[in-house]
């Protein structure tokens, strides 16, 4: 739970003025659950082959960037993931941890 709320805590920092709410969401079917979502759209999950373990601040922050609005700078972290930027032009963004 604690990595979690240390990335939830990076996410509202560097994406202030773009995600409306991040919820962390404590696991009721066992440990080693974290799965991100972003808008019902699962951007991580630990256990998956495609994204396995937990991922790097930088990665993460990348990839949430791309999903907004890729014009984004993220300073020293601005290297692009590439990853399909959403249509959806909502003010509010919504990220779930799941841990």
């Amino acid at each position: 739970l604690l990595r979690s709320a240390w990335m939830a805590q990076e996410i509202l920092t560097t994406f202030e003025s773009s995600v409306g709410k991040v919820s962390l969401v404590p696991s009721l079917q066992g440990s080693g659950i974290f799965i991100i979502r972003f808008q019902n759209e699962i951007i991580w999950d630990r256990k998956s082959e495609k994204t396995a373990g937990f991922p790097e601040l930088k990665k993460l922050k990348q990839i949430i960037r791309d999903k907004i609005d890729p014009s984004i700078s993220l300073g020293h972290s601005d290297s692009k993931v590439l990853f399909c930027p959403s249509d959806n032009n909502e003010k509010s963004k919504l990220l779930s941890f799941v841990q």
